[in-house]
């Protein structure tokens, strides 16, 4: 079955490139180091040293992963700690959070010749795949070098298990090879274990999501920050996906009616589409203030558009009610708990398939509300700032949630310690 996944994946190849190089034309990120991807990368120097290999996808996996890579470094300062991301925006946060301290490259693409050179060139001792990328030859190639492999803070809906069941044959295969799930929820643990993981190759550590830490330097600099803005309400459109900026605005114009001086913060999740939301603030009429530009907003300001990377968290804190993006189209929703942890109410669309078990824990404890669509949204934010008691209780409700349910990254790094080479 992985033979004619890996003949599949060569075919499809060139189709890969194609949309490689059409994403770079908005990003031309994506068409720089194509190399990494083939596993075609200088070695590291110091090869006879323990490799601790981390994988995190993009942005919101590596700042998942930042404290136990930060843990890791601290340590085992005698290991390598190799960090490989798919795309720019997590590169671009791996080399902002530790500079020269880990070995970062690209992951390679999961073909055969790729995965190979890839543990020819960094001979990794445990691998760490942060949430839920199974990728068969990877897998491969970890058995075949005795890799042992993690999987952390794993996730997987009911959605995603359907889709691994179509392969059921290649998919026991990959339960398998894994030497440790460490999942966020007993259901994601029982949907591991029906696609043919061993019981006893599973932990339920929660989400490491949870352990979310708002120091006193990112809390003084979100008082600093909300202070130079106009007195009025701010909403947060969180990590927004194309189609959800035009809801935001539309219900920024409902808002407006009862509270006219409402701004909206709008934090699109994907850098390359910053200037075409830009554009689309003022066609629609309204007056953008650019993060990227240096100014704060001003009385007259509708749009503050967060078109920087990284600053989420702390534009999280400056928010009176967080909507959360990828919850009004087909996502699955993006990370609500920012917010919660700050005391923010949060607001989501149906879509939050990827984040079911934290969102009835928000939900069923006041700090969350699910709408059915565009159209309720803009009266459910009126409602939420029409009653400040509300706004206040939901709130506390979130910081509430995050405190009973932080710990996962303790349980998770305890585990990744147990199997670190020569540890």
């Amino acid at each position: 079955m992985r033979y004619l996944y890996s003949a599949l994946f060569y075919l499809l190849l060139p189709f890969i490139l194609l949309r490689m190089l059409l994403r770079s034309r908005r990003a031309p990120a994506y068409r720089q180091r194509l190399a990494e991807r083939f596993g075609w990368f200088a070695p590291r120097p110091d090869l006879p040293r323990t490799a601790v290999w981390v994988h995190a996808v993009s942005v919101g996996e590596t700042l998942a992963a930042a404290p136990l890579i930060e843990h890791l470094l601290q340590r085992y300062p005698e290991a390598d700690i190799v960090v490989t991301t798919t795309t720019p925006t997590g590169s671009d946060r791996v080399r902002s959070l530790f500079g020269e301290r880990v070995f970062h490259v690209y992951s390679p693409w999961d073909m055969h010749g790729a995965v190979a050179r890839f543990f020819a060139r960094v001979k990794p001792g445990l691998l760490v795949v942060m949430e839920t990328e199974l990728w068969p030859n990877l897998l491969h190639h970890a058995q075949r070098n005795q890799c042992p492999v993690i999987l952390a803070n794993a996730r997987l809906s009911a959605r995603s298990a359907r889709g691994y069941q179509r392969v059921a044959g290649l998919t026991a295969q990959m339960m398998q090879q894994l030497t440790l799930v460490a999942c966020q929820s007993r259901a994601d643990g029982e949907r591991f274990v029906q696609l043919g993981l061993a019981a006893d190759r599973l932990q339920v550590t929660g989400s490491i999501k949870f352990d979310i830490d708002l120091d006193n330097s990112l809390r003084a600099e979100a008082t600093a920050l909300k202070s130079s803005w106009p007195n009025a309400p701010v909403l947060l459109g969180s990590s927004t996906h194309p189609g959800e900026d035009e809801l935001l605005l539309q219900a920024l114009g409902e808002v407006r009616e009862h509270h006219p001086n409402t701004l909206l913060l709008l934090v699109p999740r994907h850098p390359e589409r910053f200037d075409g939301v830009a554009a689309l603030c003022a066609r629609e009429g309204f007056n953008v203030v650019r993060r990227s530009s240096g100014r704060p907003p001003e009385a007259g300001s509708d749009v503050y558009l967060g078109d920087t990377m990284g600053e989420l968290r702390l534009l999280s804190g400056v928010a009176d009610i967080a909507v959360i993006g990828g919850s009004f189209i087909q996502h699955g929703g993006q990370n609500v708990l920012e917010a919660a942890a700050w005391g923010v109410p949060v607001v989501s669309g149906p879509h939050m398939f990827n984040f079911n078990e934290i969102t009835e824990l928000l939900t069923t404890a006041g700090a969350m509300r699910q709408v059915a669509d565009g159209d309720e949204l803009g009266r459910c934010l009126m409602e939420i700032l029409a009653a400040p008691n509300v706004m206040q209780a939901m709130g506390e409700a979130g910081e509430q949630v995050v405190a009973e349910n932080r710990g996962a990254l303790a349980r998770l790094t305890a585990l990744v310690d147990e199997r670190v080479p020569g540890a």
